[in-house]
């Protein structure tokens, strides 16, 4: 479903942020993505989304992202951005929300449906109506994931899903990303998130793929996370 082939991106010429990365995620897999601040992480997703453009070829469901392509490549990806203020751009959750579907073509009827079954998957209800400027931010982070999950993409990205979220909300995003059958890359230090929503996971360090195997493996390895300034999810940690 994603397929990078020996990507590499620079912001400046000689100060590499990811060198020669390569790896394939199949279709239905959940994949976490972490690493230390500076990793390269959010420059990753936005290679995906087709923001940035670097060295190597970037496949989604076999079609490379490039600019003849964006449109079509696009329309597969749904992206839940670590800054909620900077997802929710129309006056009401329920604007942001119906946006999408009725502009990749559904009947109001369609989108309105949609809506309301993504709200009360995620028991947001009684924000629907709610005025974006008036709604707390762990309750703008959960509006800004139904946004994105109102769209039905193909593959879902995520950078810092549970960051905002009090404890309750917390558990409600990892019961809802358990549940969803999209291809799903999610970027966090929450790794004790990690562990509960994903099957394998990428190590990433100073821009370089490190580590790529089962989640129940590599975030057990006290070794390698510490080798990169990473700690054990805190259950696992004996704390």
């Amino acid at each position: 479903m994603i397929e990078f082939q020996h990507v590499s991106f620079a912001y400046e010429k000689e100060r590499p942020v990811l060198r020669d990365l390569s790896f394939k995620i199949e279709k239905g897999e959940s994949v976490g993505l972490i690493g230390a601040n500076g990793a390269g992480k959010s420059t990753l997703m936005k290679l995906l989304l087709g923001l940035l453009q670097g060295e190597g070829r970037i496949f989604v469901d076999g079609t490379p992202v490039e600019k003849s392509s964006l449109a079509e490549v696009r329309r597969k990806l749904g992206f839940v951005l670590q800054n909620s203020d900077n997802q929710m751009f129309m006056p009401t959750v329920y604007e942001d929300m119906i946006f999408g579907p009725l502009n990749y073509g559904l009947s109001r009827e369609e989108a309105e449906r949609r809506v309301d079954a993504v709200l009360e998957r995620l028991g947001l209800q009684e924000l629907k109506h709610r005025h974006n400027h008036r709604i707390s931010g762990g309750e703008k982070r959960m509006a800004a994931i139904a946004t994105v999950l109102a769209m039905d993409p193909e593959v879902i990205l995520m950078d810092e899903p549970s960051s905002a979220l009090d404890p309750c909300n917390r558990r409600v995003v990892i019961n809802t990303i358990r549940t969803l059958p999209q291809t799903k890359l999610i970027a966090s230090h929450d790794l004790d998130m990690i562990l509960d929503t994903c099957d394998r996971v990428l190590l990433m360090s100073g821009g370089v793929l490190v580590a790529d195997g089962p989640a129940q493996t590599l975030l057990r390895d006290r070794a390698l996370l510490e080798a990169h300034r990473m700690e054990l999810p805190f259950r696992l940690s004996g704390c």
